[in-house]
């Protein structure tokens, strides 16, 4: 079953709930789907279709951060709802122990002149890609050279 089905089958699911956030919530993922396969003129692949969804759990991340900021509580509860109905799409993220153990292994692999921020981060992030978020990556980064 693909994420999209999957998504689908959830989506009746919140219908026949009346579960408004949820079916609201998969109703913008399934936007998002459209738009991006029209954007990208083919089918969406499963890569595709997950970045997508990593994309809406990041927007959903910015946006708690600032209704937070702003002092917006019921509208930071909403959104985490949202994140954590679209969290469950994702294939299970890696802590910052495991991170912190890949990262260690790529700085080791580098020269010692190529130890900057960038240089690790280029190689880092493809080798992480949808398995970690990228805040914890650069904090786990920057921590492990400046030690």
């Amino acid at each position: 079953m693909s994420l999209k089905d999957a998504i689908t089958a959830d989506l009746k699911d919140a219908m026949r709930s009346r579960d408004q956030v949820r079916l609201d919530t998969l109703r913008s993922v399934l936007s998002a789907f459209t738009y991006r396969r029209v954007e990208a003129g083919h089918d969406l692949t499963a890569e595709e279709m997950l970045a997508v969804v990593q994309k809406q759990v990041k927007q959903r991340n910015d946006s708690i951060a600032e209704y937070t900021k702003a002092g917006r509580s019921e509208l930071v509860d909403k959104e985490t709802r949202e994140r954590d109905i679209l969290a469950r799409y994702l294939p299970a993220q890696k802590s910052a122990d495991e991170v912190r153990a890949i990262v260690r292994e790529i700085i080791a692999g580098l020269p010692a002149d190529g130890r900057t921020q960038g240089a690790v981060m280029k190689v880092v992030m493809p080798a992480l890609k949808g398995q970690a978020d990228g805040n914890v990556v650069r904090t786990v980064v920057t921590e492990e050279l400046a030690v």
